[in-house]
């Protein structure tokens, strides 16, 4: 079985199980702070590991999150390291927050630019973002710069990309010019 397919059944458990006790968004947040921890590369490195030993992995998470999860995001650690499936908890950490957002209606959307937005900008924006029926209620907003796009921006968000920034004009016009037969033949002679 495919690690998308096992990260989203796993997922998709503990999103039925969390919102049943109305701990949804409890587990969301304890799922944001797995993947803040996670991101430390021992840590990701530990529980892929097939060499160190479940109950050694056990005890490490428990330090590591030193009851600062709800019990049951706990207990559902618990049962995937029993289950030897704890090398699949960052796979599931991302399904459970897609579908967290799913069954929420908030769209994440990057928004790059040349160089760094002010606020108003970015609230204009939002709001935009907001009034679209492209996407979701709520707009999870993720505004970075990139002085590589020369100007324009780029928007980002469910699998869709709306590139409007220079850099990408000019390496539209510079294939344009390539595979133009008639300038290339006239360049040839």
């Amino acid at each position: 079985m495919s690690v998308q397919r096992i990260a989203s059944r796993y997922a998709r458990s503990l999103v039925s199980l969390a919102a049943e006790q109305n701990k949804l968004d409890r587990v969301a947040e304890d799922i944001r702070l797995f993947q803040s921890l996670v991101s430390n590369r021992d840590l990701y490195l530990l529980l892929k590991s097939p060499i160190i030993k479940a109950d050694k992995k056990q005890q490490i998470l428990d330090a590591v999150f030193n009851s600062k999860l709800d019990p049951l995001m706990s207990a559902f650690l618990e049962i995937l390291v029993r289950k030897g499936r704890e090398a699949y908890l960052p796979e599931i950490a991302n399904a459970f927050m897609e579908q967290y957002k799913r069954l929420k209606h908030i769209s994440t959307v990057r928004l790059t630019t040349a160089a760094p937005l002010s606020e108003e900008t970015i609230a204009a924006i939002r709001k935009k973002l907001e009034s679209s029926d492209a996407t979701d209620d709520v707009i999870e907003l993720i505004a970075e710069a990139d002085p590589g796009l020369i100007g324009g921006f780029v928007i980002e968000f469910d699998g869709r990309l709306y590139d409007t920034s220079v850099a990408n004009k000019l390496e539209e016009l510079k294939r344009e010019f390539r595979d133009n037969l008639y300038i290339s033949q006239i360049i040839a002679r």
